[in-house]
């Protein structure tokens, strides 16, 4: 073979082992997924999507761990990993949007759950009104009336920390108030159903 083929084919062949051996760490895709989780955390994928937030940051870490592997091999080749990286950066787009839609639902839930409580609240106080009232009934009505304060104070609570925008605790706390207002209502409505069966 000729001595200059032979040369050149060397050095081509050295080139290939150099470039081969030294694989770009994929920086920029990093970079470009960890900024599209961020958008994902901003939107508040932590806390209104947490079990799916989690998975994907699980995904991310075993990326990370995979790149310091490649990354301490003489031969390094990415590409297994910036495919990974495309997945979770995936995730996290659709984790945001998840999470926006998550919020809407949540806003329209705890508003739902405000109109249905004050209509309760308004007929529980009607009830109170045509309930008898004996010994016995007007003692129990005191504390009716007094725990129908208390459901409006947590309803005005609700609406406070509502515009706040703390949806979660809130929805928390509307449905007990809900649930208290319910519990009085079939209560009166008891009472006022024995009341006149006993006076047919």
């Amino acid at each position: 073979m000729n001595r200059k083929l032979f040369l050149a084919l060397v050095v081509l062949g050295l080139g290939s082992f150099v470039f081969t051996s030294c694989a770009k760490y994929p920086q920029a895709e990093v970079d470009a997924t960890n900024l599209t989780i961020q958008e994902a955390v901003t939107a508040g994928a932590e806390m209104y999507l947490h079990e799916e937030f989690v998975a994907m940051q699980d995904s991310m870490n075993a990326v990370m761990v995979s790149l310091e592997e490649e990354k301490s091999k003489f031969f390094k080749n990415f590409d297994s990993q910036i495919a990974q990286l495309t997945t979770v950066t995936t995730m996290a787009t659709d984790l945001k949007a998840k999470t926006l839609v998550r919020i809407e639902e949540l806003k329209v839930e705890i508003q739902t759950l405000i109109t249905e409580t004050q209509a309760l609240v308004d007929t529980n106080k009607v009830l109170v009104q045509t309930a008898p009232k004996g010994k016995e009934g007007k003692s129990a009505l005191e504390a009716i009336k007094g725990e129908i304060e208390v459901i409006e104070a947590s309803l005005a609570e609700v609406n406070t920390m509502f515009a706040s925008g703390e949806l979660l605790a809130t929805i928390d706390k509307a449905k007990a108030a809900k649930e208290k207002a319910a519990a009085i209502n079939e209560e009166l409505n008891t009472v006022i159903a024995k009341f006149q069966g006993k006076k047919k």
